[in-house]
């Protein structure tokens, strides 16, 4: 009875397929080591924008706490750079609960300067078009009905004005304290429009 022929890799070849094997699994494993390290380095960039208030809260290991008050003071490009990798293997040492509350703590305060500079920007742009255009004027009053109406239509009188006065060639038109003060009053108006929508929710 003829017997089953198994199918043999020479020993040799086997060690090498093996080790090839093994340098791609330390090289994905480096490569993974390499991410979560540039990771946790970032956090504590973005725990060094913390203000006083928001780091007190997290009640942070006094070392931590002291690297990042000596990082905030800094103003070299590479003293800071040392300083966040310090802060980094600072936080490594840190259990999971206390770096997931560090990350919720920086994404809060990311989404909440991200909202406002979408308010800043969209006061500017309240701004320019009620300078620009009467019709803007109307849409604000429709949608801010609180505003001093009076008010404003002086100030766009007085920001127009200094448009239209006289300056020096290739000089850019000068923006006097009433295009300011239009920015300050769209900024109060929009922030009082926010503030109510998020107490509605």
């Amino acid at each position: 009875m003829a017997r089953k022929r198994t199918h043999e890799v020479d020993t040799g070849e086997q060690l090498e397929l093996d080790a090839e094997d093994g340098d791609e699994i330390e090289g994905r494993g480096r490569s993974k080591r390499k991410r979560a390290t540039h990771e946790i380095t970032d956090l504590g960039v973005e725990l060094t924008k913390l203000g006083a208030e928001k780091l007190d809260a997290l009640s942070l290991p006094e070392p931590l706490r002291d690297a990042i008050s000596q990082a905030q003071r800094i103003d070299s490009f590479i003293a800071e750079r040392r300083q966040a990798l310090y802060i980094g293997k600072l936080l490594r040492r840190l259990d999971e609960e206390t770096l997931a509350a560090i990350r919720s703590a920086v994404n809060i305060d990311r989404a909440q300067a991200a909202r406002a500079t979408a308010q800043l920007h969209r006061a500017e742009r309240w701004r320019d078009e009620l300078v620009a255009d009467d019709a803007a004027l109307e849409r604000w009053l429709a949608e801010y009905p609180a505003t001093d109406a009076q008010q404003l239509r002086a100030l766009i009188r007085q920001v127009r004005k200094d448009t239209k006065a006289k300056h020096k060639p290739g000089e850019a038109p000068r923006k006097g304290r009433g295009y300011r003060q239009i920015f300050e009053l769209v900024r109060a108006a929009l922030a009082g429009g926010a503030a109510g929508n998020a107490a509605d929710q």
